[in-house]
C-alpha cells in the first residue's frame, strides 16, 4: 500500500509484510518525522504490535555514511507481551534489523539501488 516507486515523503503510508516468529504479519506505517538525508521515522498504524516508533539517523562521516536504526516498539496482551519481549521478541526483532540493514547497506554501496522503481539512472 502507498508509494510504489520513489522516495517516500512525510506522511505518507506504506504497508508491507514480514515473516516474525513463523507468522506473516501485514502492518501499516505512516511516515512521521523527514528531513532528508538525517532522519527518517515511521510509526504505526495497523499491525500486531500495540505501538512502535522506528527512527532512521543517518550521519555522514569522512569515507561513509553511518545510520543508527533507533526501534521502539510496544507488544500486545499486557504482561503476557512483555514476558515474550524478555524471552523471545527483543531477540527476533534485533536479528531482524540487522539483517534488514545488511540488505539495505549491500544495496546502497553497490549498483544495485539504481535498479529500483523510481530511482535517478547514471
Amino acid at each position: 500500500g502507498g508509494r510504489l516507486s520513489g522516495l517516500m515523503e512525510l506522511g505518507e503510508t506504506v504497508t508491507w509484510r514480514a515473516k516474525h516468529l513463523g507468522f506473516v504479519q501485514e502492518l501499516t506505517s505512516i511516515i512521521t518525522a523527514s528531513e532528508p538525508p538525517y532522519l527518517f521515522e515511521d510509526q504505526l498504524e495497523k499491525g500486531i504490535f500495540q505501538s512502535f516508533t522506528h527512527q532512521h539517523l543517518l550521519e555522514q562521516k569522512t569515507d561513509h555514511v553511518s545510520m543508527i536504526d533507533l526501534f521502539e516498539y510496544r507488544s500486545p496482551l499486557g504482561i503476557l507481551g512483555r514476558i515474550a519481549d524478555v524471552l523471545i521478541v527483543e531477540r527476533h526483532m534485533r536479528n531482524y534489523l540487522q539483517e534488514r540493514n545488511s540488505f539495505i547497506k549491500n544495496f546502497a554501496e553497490t549498483d544495485r539501488w539504481k535498479s529500483l522503481p523510481g530511482m535517478v539512472k547514471d
